[in-house]
């Protein structure tokens, strides 16, 4: 069995979906937090978070960098995304959303005074379309706390990650996403952060990390 190794701060931030992926797989893996800048230099592209994969059979390590490719390596590796190709990128495509949200909420922190408006219509709309196109995909489901089928996948995963950033990292820098996020949620998406942090494959993480679902409640 191959050893794993996530280097990334000592922060909820993009490196956690895949410490959750990681220990729902039940796999051994450690994680790392490199001195920053110092190590800046000595990470592939000078960037974190960074997957090391220790493999059992001799051959090199294998490394991977940047959040999305090392998320989607390990949902295929520990089947967390179906084999399907069209039912795998349904649950790539609400990762990337989320990226898109998270990515607003940067800039909307760093806009200038005469842009604020510009940027948070902005937010509010990609906000919109993930908080309904979650909703409607969990109601399909049956509303059972599960995006897809019965078993959880990628998407319960990075959806109740995105929320952790949110609601537990992000209101040491804003209090305005936030706010707007949970002006958004619905009763749906709080059933599914409260079915994450409740799975057994999460146990060894959630159990000592931050919970989330009394600050989802709706």
């Amino acid at each position: 069995m191959a050893i794993y190794t996530l280097r990334y701060f000592g922060v909820i931030g993009y490196g956690e979906t895949s410490r959750l992926l990681l220990t729902a797989a039940n796999v051994d893996w450690n994680e790392e937090n490199p001195e920053w800048p110092a190590e800046k230099p000595n990470q592939p592209f000078g960037r974190l978070p960074v997957l090391i994969e220790k493999r059992a059979d001799g051959k090199a390590d294998f490394v991977l960098s940047e959040s999305g490719a090392i998320e989607r390596y390990l949902a295929r590796t520990f089947g967390f995304l179906p084999a399907d190709l069209q039912l795998a990128a349904q649950q790539e495509q609400l990762r990337d959303v989320q990226m898109d949200v998270l990515l607003a909420i940067r800039a909307h922190m760093m806009t200038k005074e005469d842009l604020i408006e510009e940027t948070t219509a902005k937010l509010e709309q990609l906000l919109d379309k993930l908080m309904s196109a979650q909703t409607e995909l969990l109601r399909q489901n049956g509303n059972t706390g599960r995006l897809f089928g019965s078993a959880l996948s990628y998407a319960d995963i990075s959806a109740y990650a995105f929320l952790k950033l949110v609601f537990v990292h992000l209101p040491k820098y804003t209090e305005l996403a936030p706010k707007m996020v949970k002006a958004k949620l619905t009763p749906e998406i709080a059933k599914l952060a409260s079915t994450v942090e409740a799975d057994p494959l999460l146990a060894a993480h959630t159990s000592t990390a931050d919970k989330i679902a009394s600050l989802v409640a709706v």
